[in-house]
């Protein structure tokens, strides 16, 4: 399922085209768009351990050498990149919909979008200028949109600069809201000019106050009811932006447990009618973490971070490619619902399923050569979907459950450190036993 989805987003063709119709400097000569794709996200999906040594299987059909491959991803543009994730998620989102495997809305009548930022982590030093440094490299940093009913990432704003704070790219995002869009995002996104912006597309957001963000409180606090996390509270609250005065709606959450920065109180700010009750709110923004989800899936399950890829532009496209995996996984996942329903396929483990990809995929294409994978590709959407559906139908969910853990326990102290110092093992299992 996972092979035929990709070579349904992974169309040539189509690829070359969104090359020709975004690339701004590239150009293609020997070296096709689609190619490299092919080839990176073989890297991506673990099916390759590195980039050369997916070059070298396909050495002779790209006829390029291994320093054009290289040098073609050093070279990437961001809009390119960030046009794929943009396509894939266009591609998949029609798959999803003929399925019919869209999830309940989490507020009907809106579109919910969930914003936030992800740091590629140090890759190597390379490069001639970093290996004089002891510092960590940092080749970029990214803002997705998750969209919640379909589970796919449908935007991504990118930056090279490791140092850039993620509000420098706020203005790229606020150029894509659109009215009644409700955005969900953490207190870093909290400015008042991305705020009322959205307000004056007609959009909403659900967003976490950030401390230099000051109001005037007006009116008395009110109890609203009780959440998961705490007892909910609301009061309006008035702000002064380019010389006009506008009033919001702050939901406060009293926490029962503090959070890891050692916050007892959370406060919401909204746009969003009346209608929609603070608990509600609350809510919504609780469901935040399912981004972080996917963040999480893209960086253990997913190989979207080569730490041999120094150059900013290169590490960014691998990014990008991994948030069109995981829009591939998210088509895979509407399929199992489509068959055994919501329930059940909540219940798989994304990390046992890419693990399968990872063992089975290189036999699987010596017992299936490419070329039989290619009807996937010409396939229409309603087709496409009744064919993924109808495998779907065969899978044996009980191999990916997922294991899921028991609470976390506080860690016993530990004796004093000491460098060089050890301990038998078979003694202290002795004592235990006595």
């Amino acid at each position: 399922m996972a092979h035929a989805v990709l070579e349904n987003l992974f169309q040539p063709e189509r690829l070359d085209e969104l090359f020709e119709r975004t690339a701004q400097k590239q150009y293609k000569r020997t070296l096709l768009f689609s190619s490299l794709v092919e080839l990176m996200h073989t890297v991506v999906l673990g099916v390759e351990p590195t980039v050369y040594a997916a070059y070298r299987k396909r050495r002779h059909t790209l006829k390029v050498s291994d320093q054009a491959v290289y040098d073609k991803l050093d070279g990437m543009e961001l809009g390119l990149s960030a046009a794929l994730v943009k396509d894939s998620a266009q591609q998949a989102e029609s798959v999803i919909n003929e399925l019919a495997a869209r999830r309940d809305p989490w507020l009907p009548g809106y579109r919910v979008r969930i914003l936030d930022g992800n740091h590629l982590s140090a890759t190597e030093h390379r490069i001639e200028e970093l290996r004089t440094t002891w510092a960590a490299p940092l080749p970029g940093k990214v803002l997705a949109v998750l969209e919640p009913e379909t589970g796919l990432a449908t935007e991504v704003f990118l930056t090279p600069d490791g140092h850039a704070q993620e509000r420098s790219l706020l203005d790229a995002v606020l150029d894509t809201v659109q009215e009644r869009d409700v955005w969900i995002a953490d207190r870093n996104f909290c400015t008042l000019k991305f705020l009322f912006t959205i307000a004056k597309k007609l959009g909403f957001f659900v967003i976490r106050q950030h401390g230099t963000v000051k109001g005037k409180l007006c009116g008395r606090r009110v109890f609203k009811g009780e959440g998961p996390t705490g007892k909910i509270y609301e009061q309006t609250i008035a702000f002064v932006y380019e010389e006009k005065t506008y009033k919001l709606r702050r939901i406060t959450i009293e926490l029962n447990e503090a959070t890891r920065d050692g916050d007892t109180s959370l406060h919401l700010l909204t746009n969003l009618p009346a209608t929609v009750s603070a608990v509600q709110v609350a809510d919504l923004y609780r469901q935040r973490w399912t981004i972080e989800t996917l963040f999480l899936e893209v960086t253990t399950t997913l190989t979207c971070e080569i730490h041999t890829l120094c150059y900013p532009k290169a590490a960014l496209f691998v990014f990008c490619l991994a948030l069109v995996a995981a829009n591939a996984v998210a088509v895979v996942k509407a399929a199992l619902r489509a068959a055994h329903g919501e329930d059940q396929a909540d219940k798989l483990s994304g990390y046992y399923m890419a693990l399968e990809v990872k063992q089975v995929h290189e036999g699987m294409m010596i017992a299936v050569p490419p070329v039989c994978w290619e009807v996937f590709a010409r396939m229409g959407t309603r087709r496409f979907a009744k064919t993924l559906k109808k495998i779907a139908a065969h899978v044996d969910l009980e191999r990916y459950r997922k294991s899921p853990r028991g609470p976390k326990k506080p860690p016993p102290k530990k004796t004093r450190y000491q460098n060089g110092g050890h301990v038998s093992t078979h003694k202290l299992l002795t004592d235990r036993e006595h």
